[in-house]
């Protein structure tokens, strides 16, 4: 699995012009499942997320994790995270097939919930709009095959 996380001081995502997900201080996580991913991966993946110390600490090093600030995730379903761009027209085979990456998008936003995470979503496969303000900025690329 794939995930693009940022670090926000809030973000929301919309369908159809109506928001359907929105948090405050924490991290939006852009995620994919590829072909071969099963259930440990995404739980894997969701524990990284949710313990990776990209928060800063009272000397404002990067030393706390979504956990230890208490901050929210906003989950996003996002399957171009798998796109090959050796030509000029990116191609997305190697994305889990839809109904496998619900499942697993949804295990993952789960995994993410039970680990004490306040969730927001967007909805998978829908076309989506979303918003935020990146703090630092900080943005990092997680992968469960690196």
């Amino acid at each position: 699995m794939r995930a693009l996380i940022q670090r926000v001081s809030s973000a929301s995502v919309a369908v159809d012009g109506n928001t359907v997900g929105e948090i405050g201080s924490g991290l939006l996580v852009l995620v994919c499942a590829m072909q071969g991913d099963d259930e440990g991966k995404a739980d894997w993946l969701a524990r990284k997320v949710t313990k990776l110390r990209i928060f800063p600490d009272d000397a404002g090093r990067m030393n706390r994790s979504l956990l230890d600030i208490g901050g929210s995730a906003l989950i996003v379903s996002q399957f171009t995270l798998a796109a090959d761009t050796k030509g000029n027209r990116p191609g997305f085979s190697s994305a889990a097939a839809p109904e496998d990456g619900r499942r697993l998008y949804e295990r993952f936003s789960a995994v993410v919930g039970a680990e004490g995470i306040q969730v927001a979503n967007g909805i998978f496969g829908a076309d989506m709009k979303v918003a935020l303000v990146n703090d630092g900025p900080v943005t990092i690329w997680l992968d469960t095959e690196g």
